[in-house]
């Protein structure tokens, strides 16, 4: 290949982060400071990964190494072979957002990787699930950041130490609703078109919400669901929806079947805006893989936005 992807091209450069570590609960366990780039040089992609774990609890021992990472990949917007010697397997992206799995020697772990970049192309919101077999081992998620000066850098990675722990949480006392326009990918990684999407909330009490949810445009989809959140976990409890989920810090992933349908959503709604205390936050970052049954029928991704009612 003479000219890099056009995802390749969409995350050249490097990116700063410091997402978080959580265990298999939800609770969070420490930081991993990252420097990742990805060079397309003489037709060949390498990809780079410096940093170190600070804190982790028991899982220190595991996600802990002593060298930087580094893998090649075969570049293409079809899939993304990733070639080792530190991450084997693949991804796909869908526009601006990939979806990745591969598994890490050094880690000795399967990963599940989103990333999805918003904005105006220089903020990367991720998170990577990782597992033993199918079972959940733990979580890091966060925000990068490219091109950054060092002034900015520095109250980027001050305020990932302040919010990366921060459970996610929707608004309990004030109906309103978070929306904005997304995009609809098929399965064939092919655009279809925009999507709106609405997620209106009505506070029941402190731990309740009732959801109504639509989407309309390229795709079209409407459901109420009874939200209850216990601690970091949360239930979608019908008639229109029932599933449940777990919170990874500001990340909510979801496992959705909507009612008298075949229609499934497997999901990451990730609160860029939430800080400590009383608060929600503003700022929804979502990506919805759509299931037809267990076959993938396309992916929903982009930025929703609160306003109260």
């Amino acid at each position: 290949m003479s000219e890099p992807s056009g995802w390749q091209q969409r995350i050249a450069g490097e990116w700063v982060g410091r997402p978080s570590l959580f265990d298999a609960d939800g609770t969070w366990r420490g930081y991993e400071d990252i420097r990742r780039s990805s060079v397309f040089e003489d037709g060949v992609t390498t990809y780079y990964m410096d940093g170190g774990l600070d804190g982790g609890g028991p899982l220190a021992g595991r996600f802990r190494l002593g060298a930087p990472f580094a893998f090649g990949v075969v570049d293409s917007d079809a899939d993304r072979i990733y070639t080792g010697p530190d991450f084997h397997g693949s991804g796909q992206p869908y526009g601006s957002f990939v979806d990745a799995a591969y598994y890490g020697p050094g880690w000795q772990v399967g990963l599940n990787t989103w990333n999805q970049v918003i904005g105006d192309g220089d903020t990367q919101v991720y998170s990577s699930m990782l597992y033993q077999g199918p079972s959940v081992v733990g979580c890091f998620n966060g925000v990068y950041h490219r091109g950054l000066a060092a002034e900015a850098l520095a109250e980027h990675l001050a305020a990932e130490t302040r919010n990366g722990p921060v459970p996610f949480i929707l608004p309990t006392k004030q109906a309103g609703a978070y929306r904005g326009e997304c995009s609809y990918w098929g399965a064939d990684q092919k655009l279809v078109g925009p999507v709106d999407v609405a997620v209106a909330l009505t506070p029941v009490d402190l731990l309740r919400t009732r959801l109504t949810v639509t989407w309309s445009g390229a795709v079209e989809l409407a459901f109420d669901a009874d939200w209850r959140r216990d601690g970091f976990r949360s239930f979608y409890e019908g008639p229109g929806a029932w599933g449940n989920a777990v919170a990874y810090g500001r990340a909510n992933y979801a496992s959705l079947h909507v009612a008298g349908s075949a229609v499934r959503l497997t999901s990451r709604e990730f609160m860029i805006d939430a800080t400590p205390g009383m608060s929600a936050g503003s700022t929804l970052a979502v990506a919805y893989r759509v299931h037809a049954g267990m076959t993938l029928s396309g992916v929903v991704h982009g930025v929703l936005r609160w306003s109260p009612s």
